[in-house]
């Protein structure tokens, strides 16, 4: 694995009111998990064979990553619960606040089992979860919420999604996508869904171990027991000061490399922001009737075109600039480099500590846009917006001033961002001071 500390400047050029959209996204975030994907220097160390753990053989930190990327692990099913606290509000808020600045991707009658919407219930909370895989185009993930549930499937070139609470389906197809057969066909919105919904320990961990360098350290802490398997643990953790990350945990089935569990902690104490683990898996070959599925009668479905027309025709462009990233929670490194942002993205900083500056795209005359020029017809700053949304930003935001001159911060607990007066976002998985100075030190 190749470093990943240099810094980086991508340019495109898009509308003002697509930069508010992305400044509005990055500042509220839901679903970062993936901003843990920062650089890993390997530490060598041995796993204990004592403690509570089982007694397993000694493996170092460089094997038991290699085991991780050896691990061809295509056939599973089993239950897992997945737990966040992001230090957010309550979604409907952030709701609120996207609509009033003009996200039209948060309204619309689209249908209640399109992914897109399912994937923020998982941003916050505990939720039970089944899942099954037979490998790269056969999937299904079922959301468990008391009587109700929620499943997407993809089988081979179709995808669809059901909401048994409401009695609606979400289809999409290769021929939706405009794609020209085989696995890499099914690339629409719904497939794109399918990928943004795999929040397994495997995803999640291939995000923090994607990358290598020095300024991280991963040592072995240990064995364990998850979901009936033996396991090692593999610990990461920053070298560097100010990172809202203080570790991540992964245990690793002995056996066959696979993560069964993935632990993201706070370097401000407190629960894990994502827990994600399994509670039963088994690698045996799934039954081929669990990815067949035909709606009920009854059922009101609605296709991906469809969807992509109630929510606007943005909705599409957004969903296809999401592709080139990692999936939803692995993917905000991959959209702030991606090459679908309107204006200037550059890094200041390396690995853990890294800050992204996103500046406005200018306007007609060359100059970039400041305040509600830069956000287009929608509302740009906090007085704009209606009293709901104004009490949510300001319970997340506060007034600061610095070298960038003023703005506004938004903390949560894995991500922060700056919005200046001035038209540029400052993000990144920072604390508010180590935020503050790399804004200070651009400037």
């Amino acid at each position: 694995m190749a470093p990943n500390d240099n810094t980086r400047i991508t340019e495109t050029e898009g509308e003002p009111s697509a930069f508010r959209r992305k400044a509005t996204r990055y500042a509220l975030p839901v679903a970062v998990a993936g901003v843990a994907a920062a650089t890993i220097g390997l530490v060598p160390a041995l796993a204990a064979a004592g403690g509570s753990g089982p007694q397993l053989a000694d493996i170092s930190a460089q094997q038991l990553i290699e085991k991780i990327a050896a691990s061809d692990t295509q056939q599973l099913s089993g239950s897992l619960k997945i737990t966040t606290d992001l230090g957010l509000p309550a979604l409907s808020g952030l709701d609120s606040v996207a609509g009033a600045l003009g996200d039209s991707a948060g309204a619309g009658d689209g249908s209640t089992a399109d992914p897109g919407t399912k994937l923020m219930e998982l941003a916050s909370g505990s939720h039970t979860l089944r899942v099954a895989a037979d490998g790269a185009d056969k999937q299904r993930l079922s959301i468990v919420e008391g009587a109700a549930e929620y499943s997407l499937i993809r089988n081979g070139d179709e995808v669809w999604a059901y909401d048994s609470g409401s009695n609606q389906a979400y289809h999409a197809t290769e021929k939706d996508a405009g794609g020209h057969g085989g696995s890499e066909g099914a690339k629409g919105e719904g497939a794109q869904g399918a990928k943004d919904l795999d929040v397994t320990p495997s995803e999640l961990a291939a995000q923090v171990l994607k990358a290598a360098g020095d300024t991280t350290s991963v040592t072995v802490d240990g064995t364990a027991r998850v979901a009936g398997h033996d396991a090692y643990r593999l610990l990461v953790k920053p070298k560097q000061s100010g990172s809202t990350v203080g570790s991540v945990t992964i245990a690793v089935d002995a056996k066959t490399g696979t993560p069964l569990k993935f632990t993201l902690a706070s370097s401000g104490g407190g629960k894990p922001i994502v827990d994600v683990g399994f509670t039963k898996v088994d690698f045996a070959k799934p039954d081929a009737s669990t990815f067949d599925f035909t709606p009920p009668k009854g059922t009101k479905v609605t296709r991906a075109d469809e969807s992509d027309a109630a929510h606007g025709k943005d909705a599409k462009n957004e969903a296809s600039g999401a592709d080139q990233g990692e999936g939803r929670f692995g993917g905000l490194l991959g959209e702030l480099s991606g090459a679908d942002e309107s204006g200037d993205v550059k890094t200041i900083g390396k690995g853990w500590s890294t800050v992204y500056e996103l500046t406005s795209p200018k306007d007609e005359n060359g100059a970039a846009g400041k305040g509600s020029e830069a956000a287009g017809s929608g509302a740009s700053k906090p007085d704009d917006l209606p009293a709901e949304a104004q009490g949510l930003v300001g319970s997340l935001g506060s007034k600061v001033t610095g070298k960038f001159g003023s703005g506004m911060v938004f903390e949560t607990r894995i991500v922060n961002a700056l919005m200046t007066d001035d038209g540029k976002v400052y993000v990144g998985a920072v604390t508010k001071d180590a935020l503050l100075k790399a804004a200070n030190q651009a400037n």
